[in-house]
């Protein structure tokens, strides 16, 4: 039985979006010294955008409809709306933030500008929810660019001549990328308006007339949001952006930015073209080379790489790229890995990241070859990594697991073969990157300074576990990377909703 929306239904997607705005204003007025009430601040938006997403879930699966509506351009609204693919992202989103700004509030213990660094976080994430539950390409865009606007200020956060060297670079690369979205969007706004997304797509039959301009308006689209994706070769803000402290280096690869294209990417190829369309103009080929291209490209750069942020860094480079090459497919089963390894990519990223920041914290440790023992002295830290790490590789029963595994069917669905051997290859060097650090971790000798430093029992820091706001955040998301991949076959798990968003898409 499908309830019928009410008024109140309508603003739910703006109070979503306004729950981290409104506190993040706020906070840019509030002196340094002030960290009860910001902290207070950050916790109550985090925990209320949690909760509102939960009620949208709740609504969404009863067959209501979130939808909130404002004149913005001729044939084009500003629309926010909650359907099963927005959530998708949205969820993500929420359950995140809360983790990251546990985190952040714990990393940044004592540095200045905090005010400056949480009021930006706070925009970064009212961008990111406003991207995902953004109804049509005309307000995707626009938040899109924003969240350009708002992510600039925290690369460049530590105001090092290496920050502002990357936050020059991030910023050519996306506002380029921005640029070139915005030129397809008013393409195809000219054939027609910006109607809303619609499961299938809204673009008619391409003519002999409009054939032209629809597959620029593609590529222009593909490459303003595979800035954002890093697909292959525009990647090169990534590695670079990883100056930034550790909490905006799980902002950018799990929670925001990197997210926002691969989106963007999914709602242009299933809600803007639509897979009939696709076909017929070929479109989805090019697409799917790229992505496997990227896949292998970034894992072979993450196998030199001696920094551990910077591994990562390219680490995610491939991962994120299993996204576009399961909507590349243009098959259901292959749309459903896609759409399931958006969400378990962000759980085992930011988990990655988490257990970066916590080891250069405690530890200092930033270099792999730095990396020896720490099990021994960090074992939680360290055993959250692993189950990232491993995840990545696609070792069962952690998510990765699940995200590949129909990655692979899809593959064999749609007669790709070839992509096994992309996907099998991309396995090999995720294990050739991820398991030295993960014997270097738990099987190699500790230094000999560590053992003097707690023979005299100084109590500094590094001597154990982490600070409990920095340790618990990756704890909880590497929990949540590995109940994910048990409890696939749940109702409740990822994948289950991912199925049932790609039977809307597909009209299964």
């Amino acid at each position: 039985m499908i309830e019928t929306a009410t008024t109140w239904t309508n603003w739910v997607p703006l109070a979503i979006v306004l729950s981290s705005l409104l506190p993040g204003l706020f906070i840019f007025t509030l002196r340094e010294d002030q960290v009860a009430l910001r902290t207070t601040l950050n916790l109550i938006g985090a925990v209320l955008k949690l909760v509102l997403v939960g009620v949208m879930l709740w609504g969404v699966a009863r067959g209501m409809e979130f939808r909130f509506a404002l004149p913005f351009l001729p044939n084009g609204l500003l629309i926010l709306k909650g359907d099963a693919l927005s959530l998708q992202f949205v969820t993500l989103s929420a359950v995140l933030w809360l983790t990251t700004t546990l985190y952040a509030i714990g990393y940044l213990e004592g540095a200045p500008l905090r005010s400056r660094f949480f009021g930006y976080f706070s925009l970064c994430v009212s961008a990111t929810a406003g991207l995902a539950l953004a109804g049509n390409l005309v307000t995707f865009v626009l938040f899109y660019e924003l969240l350009t606007l708002a992510t600039f200020p925290l690369v460049v956060h530590r105001g090092t001549v290496e920050a502002l060297r990357a936050g020059r670079i991030y910023l050519a690369y996306t506002l380029g990328g921005g640029t070139l979205a915005l030129l397809g969007a008013v393409l195809l706004h000219t054939q027609g308006g910006s109607p809303a997304f619609v499961p299938g797509g809204y673009l008619p039959a391409a003519g002999e007339d409009s054939q032209l301009i629809l597959t620029l308006a593609f590529g222009l689209l593909i490459a303003g949001f595979g800035v954002k994706a890093a697909l292959f070769p525009l990647h090169g803000w990534l590695p670079t952006a990883m100056v930034a402290p550790a909490p905006v280096s799980a902002l950018l690869h799990a929670v925001a930015v990197v997210k926002a294209g691969a989106f963007g990417i999914v709602r242009v190829v299933y809600d803007v073209y639509g897979v009939e369309l696709m076909t017929a103009m070929d479109l989805a080929q090019p697409l799917l080379w790229l992505a496997c291209f990227t896949i292998l490209y970034g894992s072979v750069r993450a196998l030199f790489q001696t920094d551990l942020k910077k591994r990562l860094a390219f680490s995610t480079v491939s991962q994120v790229s299993y996204v576009t090459l399961g909507v590349a497919l243009l098959g259901p089963i292959g749309a459903v890995g896609g759409l399931v390894h958006l969400v378990h990519q962000g759980l085992m990223k930011v988990t990655l990241f988490y257990c970066a920041g916590n080891f250069a914290e405690t530890l200092h440790i930033h270099k792999i070859r730095e990396m020896d023992g720490v099990g021994k002295r960090m074992p939680l830290t360290m055993a959250a990594f692993t189950v990232g790490a491993l995840g990545m590789i696609g070792v069962p029963p952690v998510a990765g697991f699940i995200s590949k595994w129909y990655l692979g069917l899809g593959a064999l669905e749609v007669g790709a073969d070839w992509v096994l051997l992309v996907l099998v290859g991309s396995g090999l060097l995720n294990a050739l990157y991820f398991l030295p650090i993960l014997y270097r971790g738990w099987f190699a000798p500790p230094p000999a300074r560590w053992a003097h430093d707690e023979k005299l029992g100084t109590g500094q820091p590094g001597l154990g576990e982490t600070h409990w706001m920095l340790l618990w955040p990756a704890l909880i998301t590497a929990s949540l990377a590995l109940l994910v991949g048990i409890l696939a076959g749940t109702d409740l798990s990822p994948l289950n909703w991912a199925q049932l968003t790609v039977n809307l898409e597909f009209d299964l």
